[in-house]
Parts: structure tokens; C-alpha cells; sequence
């Protein structure tokens, strides 16, 4: 028995959390200001059932995770980050369809795929890694 898995949560350490708002806002991602307790302040984000949230780097240390999202109109969307002097790179075919790959302010790699409909499938699974 397989257990449905989706997201809900993705927290990105950033240098500047404003700055990376401000490439996500070209996605389509609207940020709020929040603070937990005694947490840092941070912002947020909350789309299709998941939470997006940018917080302080500790140190000023960024992390390096890559991300891709899929996108209704990947031209469109290419030209919004390009107009903001993000330098996206070319639209190409892959295997996985029709992609683009930018870099946000931290420098994470982040591939924005032609979305066709339906949310691209997971890949059947070829092995289980078993239980630690």
C-alpha cells in the first residue's frame, strides 16, 4: 500500500529575503511578512494547499537547493524574470518536455517546465529503498 505524499511546506535560507520575494513574485508567489514567537521575520507564501517561506540565511549563508515549478505560459514567464534582469536561459525540448532554467538572487537553480494540463506524474518507481 503506497502512501499519497504531496508537499506543503518549503522553507528557502536566502541572504535577502526581500530579494528573493521579489524573483518569485515574477512566478506568481505573493509574500507576506510573518514572525512566530521569537523567530526571525520572514515571509510567506500560501498556494495550492502548500506554504512557501523565505527566511533569514543563518550567517548569511544561502542554502543550494534546486527547485522547478511548472508554468501555464513558460514564454511568458521567461520574459517576466528576463525584464527584471534575472538572464533566464533559453527555452529548450528535454526528454521531460519544454523547460527553462534561471537562477534566483541566492543563485539556487530553479528549471520552470511548460505545463500542459495536468500536473507532470511522478516517474513509476524503478527501486524501494528500504527501511534504515
Amino acid at each position: 500500500m503506497a502512501d499519497e505524499t504531496r508537499l506543503n511546506l518549503l522553507v528557502l535560507r536566502c541572504r535577502s529575503i526581500d530579494a528573493t520575494a521579489a524573483f518569485y513574485a515574477h512566478l506568481g508567489f505573493a509574500f507576506d511578512r510573518h514572525r512566530h514567537g521569537g523567530g526571525p521575520e520572514h515571509l510567506g507564501a500560501e498556494r495550492d494547499g502548500w506554504v512557501f517561506e523565505l527566511y533569514p540565511a543563518k550567517d548569511g549563508v544561502a542554502d543550494t537547493a534546486g527547485l522547478g515549478f511548472e508554468v501555464a505560459d513558460l514564454v511568458a514567464a521567461r520574459q517576466r524574470l528576463a525584464d527584471a534582469g534575472f538572464a533566464p536561459g533559453d527555452v529548450r525540448t528535454e526528454p521531460w518536455g519544454t523547460v527553462c532554467v534561471a537562477r534566483d538572487p541566492d543563485g539556487r537553480r530553479v528549471e520552470l517546465k511548460h505545463w500542459e494540463g495536468e500536473p507532470t506524474p511522478l516517474p513509476e518507481v524503478i527501486a524501494q529503498v528500504p527501511d534504515p
